[in-house]
């Protein structure tokens, strides 16, 4: 069997359910803990191919020097380097993180867009780190693909697609919109316990008989 929308619903309420206790992911977090957007999205930024972990303890640090664009501006890049390392691309982002609070004040009167379109004319800004400021920051419907969604919706075979943004964009058409602020948030969770990219946890599974098990070669 495979996930489509007359069992998304039961889909969902079993993964809700699930996933009660396992740990939330930093950038909800964020979200939670300061409730500001410009703090969230400079989190999105840092969570880029970093672990959950490492991407709060690195936002804590940074936000105790700044927590505006006009105070990040003032940081040296060194000084941004040395906060929010060791995530992963450290100078990189250190770098990035200006460009983009020179760009929220320069554009934007210092405030972040609510904006998907707008967001995602800022350099640096792709549709991941987009959707999630529109849904964490802002509460706003949208729909952000990482790797575990893309590749849980089509290991569900609720979706068949090559990239994240495929996905998105079916999701888009596909997915009834009340599940869309919450959608990562629970894949997120599913795929970093159970349904992971190698050797899923099926046996341990709360959905295993919708899940089409498609691509899946080996599993515990």
């Amino acid at each position: 069997m495979v996930v489509n929308n007359s069992n998304i619903h039961e889909v969902i309420r079993r993964i809700s359910r699930a996933v009660e206790n396992f740990e939330t992911p930093s950038v909800t977090l964020v979200g939670k803990r300061w409730r500001n957007p410009f703090l969230i999205l400079i989190s999105c930024l840092l969570s880029l191919r970093t672990k959950d972990q490492t991407t709060l303890s690195a936002s804590e640090r940074l936000f105790k020097l700044a927590d505006t664009p006009e105070d990040m501006l003032k940081l040296e890049n060194s000084r941004i380097e040395q906060a929010i390392y060791p995530a992963g691309f450290y100078r990189t982002k250190a770098a990035r993180i200006k460009e983009v609070c020179r760009d929220l004040v320069e554009r934007f009167e210092g405030r972040v867009p609510d904006d998907l379109d707008q967001l995602l004319s800022m350099k640096g800004v792709g549709r991941k780190t987009a959707n999630l400021v529109i849904t964490e920051a802002f509460g706003k419907p949208g729909i952000c693909v990482d790797t575990h969604v893309h590749r849980i919706s089509n290991r569900f075979g609720y979706v068949k697609t090559s990239t994240p943004n495929e996905t998105e964009q079916v999701l888009r058409k596909k997915l009834p919109k009340e599940y869309w602020l919450n959608y990562n948030l629970l894949l997120v969770m599913w795929g970093q316990n159970i349904c992971k990219p190698v050797s899923p946890l099926c046996s341990q599974c709360a959905v295993l008989d919708f899940c089409a098990q498609a691509g899946v070669t080996q599993h515990r």
